[in-house]
């Protein structure tokens, strides 16, 4: 049996708590979802944008979770006897516990940033690290404001390693949160034009991004992108923090971790780098040139946390892209069967080309074409449809026999495509739908991406509704 995650009495001591109610001994887990919380964790009521977690509580206890950490103007809500630890403020609870998490552990800390590949990067981290030894990482893509506080409070004191990934909208939101985790190495996979709306250059946003430095460790590494056009930016930030060791990867000559060879398989990657002076050959079971690259901040990562080179590197062939950002589904259409290549969790300018470069990859039927389903792109400002329209060359670099497209930001971008790549264009993704369902074929390569907010993933549901794979019908026949 695990032990607890923590002690109500640490906990309670950490955030300052009032105890209420009949209170277990210890917690296995902190939750903030109903729909998730197992049995003996501890539900922390957090105010959301649109709901308030306080309107859960009783859920939450009701599925089993041994207490809910509650808001001390809350307190008459609920029952006199629920187990309860009531605090001033939710979220400024979660922080000082997590905080609390920090200060326990005798892990070596890994924080990951970056316009693009944050996620990726942090569970390529995490499965190279995991062979070593015990690894935390962030759930999915925590990387806000409270993704940072609850995953750095539900890491373990056992932990040999642990990887936080940071993210951002506006400048100013990485500075706290890289403070709280103090991370012994910073990584920033690279700097691209995103989020666009809220910054006044693609400057602004490497100057937002060089905050994870300001967090580091005396003594600790910074792991920069040497074939990013900031890199010098990147660098003198780093420079002017507590780090001692700048460390940088690439194709550069120069680059400390370096990419000498590689070669791209639809479905992974195989590589030659020099890390940090050794030289190195490994898988990649994931496939794409971005994550061939950012593989070898990875390494150098878990090499300056002190993890086996080989080892770590072995690890890398366990790699497999997550859903929404690159997960592979074969579909059963009529007369055969279809590749479904899901990337609409979000995008980017960059994220995007890459995913038309990974999809010019994909292996074809006979008859089969490869097909772009975009969505729009959101947070550019200005530059948006220019940026949307930038993406006609990829498509012909990439060998795209097809493309969808919704929004209005495509509406240059539509117009400059050859009348026989145009596969269909709608305002919304809803409107999109039908035409996407329409048109694939048996031998199509299908890829769909898009910004969260574009609502692209109902597409690639049903998709996966309407042309589920022989193993997707033999589960939903054994679940009744």
């Amino acid at each position: 049996m695990s032990a607890p995650l923590w002690t109500v009495e640490a906990m309670a001591k950490a955030m300052g708590a009032e105890l209420h109610g009949a209170l277990p001994a210890s917690i296995s887990g902190l939750s903030i979802d109903t729909r998730t919380v197992a049995p003996g964790e501890a539900f922390f009521a957090i105010k959301g944008d649109a709901r308030d977690g306080h309107e859960f509580v009783d859920a939450a206890l009701k599925a089993g979770a041994g207490l809910a950490v509650v808001a001390a103007d809350k307190r008459g809500s609920f029952a006199k006897d629920a187990p309860l630890l009531v605090v001033s403020d939710v979220l400024e609870g979660l922080i000082a516990l997590a905080r609390a998490a920090r200060a326990r552990s005798k892990a070596k800390f890994i924080g990951v940033t970056g316009s693009v590949g944050k996620t990726g990067t942090k569970e390529a981290l995490r499965i190279a690290l995991s062979s070593e030894g015990e690894t935390h990482a962030s759930a999915a893509s925590y990387n806000n404001h409270w993704g940072v506080p609850l995953s750095l409070a539900r890491c373990p004191e056992s932990a040999k390693y642990a990887v936080l990934e940071m993210g951002m909208n506006h400048a100013g939101e990485i500075a706290p949160l890289t403070k709280l985790v103090r991370p012994h190495v910073a990584i920033v996979t690279t700097v691209e034009p995103v989020h666009l709306e809220f910054f006044a250059s693609v400057e602004a946003i490497a100057d937002a991004k060089a905050e994870i430095f300001q967090g580091v460790v005396p003594g600790g590494a910074a792991v920069i992108n040497r074939d990013n056009p900031h890199f010098a930016r990147l660098q003198s930030a780093a420079k002017n923090t507590s780090v001692a060791h700048i460390v940088s990867f690439g194709e550069h000559a120069k680059a400390d971790a370096r990419l000498l060879k590689f070669a791209l398989q639809a479905d992974s990657s195989t590589v030659q780098a020099r890390i940090l002076g050794h030289d190195v050959t490994y898988k990649l079971g994931a496939p794409g040139r971005h994550v061939v690259q950012n593989s070898l901040a990875v390494l150098a990562a878990a090499t300056l946390a002190g993890a086996d080179l080989a080892i770590a590197a072995l690890a890398l062939s366990k790699l497999a892209p997550p859903t929404g950002r690159g997960a592979r589904q074969t579909l059963d259409v009529p007369g055969g069967q279809a590749l479904l290549i899901d990337e609409s969790y979000n995008a980017n300018p960059a994220s995007m080309r890459a995913a038309i470069a990974l999809l010019g990859q994909a292996p074809i039927g006979a008859r089969g074409r490869r097909i772009a389903v975009l969505g729009e792109m959101l947070e550019l400002g200005p530059r948006g449809g220019e940026l949307h329209s930038g993406l006609v060359k990829p498509i012909e670099e990439s060998a795209v026999d097809l493309v969808f497209c919704a929004g209005s930001l495509y509406r240059g971008f539509w117009e400059a495509l050859p009348s026989g790549r145009r596969g269909g264009y709608a305002e919304s993704a809803a409107a999109l739908e039908s035409q996407v369902l329409g048109a694939v074929r048996a031998g199509d390569a299908m890829m769909v991406k898009g910004s969260l907010g574009s609502k692209m993933g109902p597409i690639v549901k049903a998709l996966i509704r309407q042309f589920p794979s022989h193993g997707d019908r033999e589960t939903a026949a054994a679940q009744g």
